[in-house]
């Protein structure tokens, strides 16, 4: 696997910055993110109430998939994982930067996810745990009347995230008052730009709906040209059946260019067994 080396990466983190990029991508070049920003994403109603069992209320959960399953990696906020990565230090950790709660609607406020710790804090926690942080992932309402500061924020950590050798993640979502239609294929493929031009390895998001005139892959080929070699990965959204969500990835990947995939619900709304085994189909849909 070539590895692409942003030139905001300087020479002395060449070899960091390669080193993290195999681990996540698994010598393959695509994502598998297990993304567990929930906690503050959701609050608590993804991991209760029927037919959610019980085993899934605590975060615990969450570690317990990460450190057995077969994924790149797992995104969510430093605080969660200081509290459980003493019993889990083998997980390659993606730290998010921002995140913020659904308190508040739309309706009421344009979003706006403040960062909440900094690259600087990111590498502190790394020497300082020991543990394996491979990168740091961002969240950027585009369209809120906020959008200045989030890309503002999304641009300073990646710049300053690649010159410590980590990869940068943003979660791109259209999202505020100004948006009508969140997933519309065309704002998609701008969102994506942005975020290559904000240096991104990677960017996640919601995959648009099929029209009468095209499926949803196709109109992803589109979006994912338009981010030029950052790479598209499509969240999972809300509990899938398991070969549905293979074929939809499947899909994705062989016509719609993407990268891989960021799943979260789809993964840790199982039980731990379950859990595994839809990440083993996950694992051999991506990586092979």
């Amino acid at each position: 696997m070539n590895v692409l080396i942003p030139k905001d990466v300087p020479l002395s983190a060449h070899s960091e910055y390669v080193k993290n990029y195999t681990l996540l991508t698994k010598g393959t070049g695509k994502l598998f993110l297990f993304s567990a920003d929930h906690k503050i994403e959701h609050l608590d109603k993804d991991f209760r109430g029927s037919p959610i069992s019980q085993e899934i209320h605590t975060p615990e959960h969450l570690f317990k998939i990460a450190s057995t399953a077969n994924i790149g990696g797992m995104a969510t906020q430093l605080g969660l994982i200081a509290r459980y990565g003493s019993a889990y230090s083998k997980i390659p950790y993606i730290i998010k930067l921002n995140s913020k709660t659904p308190l508040i609607p739309i309706d009421e406020k344009d979003p706006l996810s403040r960062i909440l710790w900094t690259v600087k804090d990111v590498i502190d926690f790394q020497k300082s745990s020991g543990l394996t942080v491979t990168g740091i992932g961002v969240t950027v309402y585009l369209g809120s009347t906020y959008e200045d500061l989030m890309l503002e924020q999304a641009a300073q950590a990646v710049f300053q995230a690649h010159q410590q050798g980590l990869l940068a993640i943003i979660w791109m979502y259209p999202r505020g008052k100004a948006i009508l239609h969140p997933i519309d294929p065309e704002l998609l493929a701008g969102a994506v730009g942005v975020a290559a031009c904000l240096g991104a390895d990677f960017v996640k998001i919601h995959a648009p709906e099929a029209t009468k005139d095209a499926t949803r892959a196709q109109l992803l080929r589109t979006i994912v040209e338009a981010a030029g070699n950052t790479k598209v990965v499509t969240a999972g959204g809300s509990f899938k059946d398991q070969a549905q969500l293979i074929a939809t990835l499947k899909e994705d990947m062989t016509i719609g260019g993407t990268a891989g995939a960021a799943l979260g619900r789809s993964i840790f709304q199982h039980t731990l067994k379950d859990a595994l085994e839809v990440c083993n189909s996950v694992a051999r849909c991506i990586y092979t």
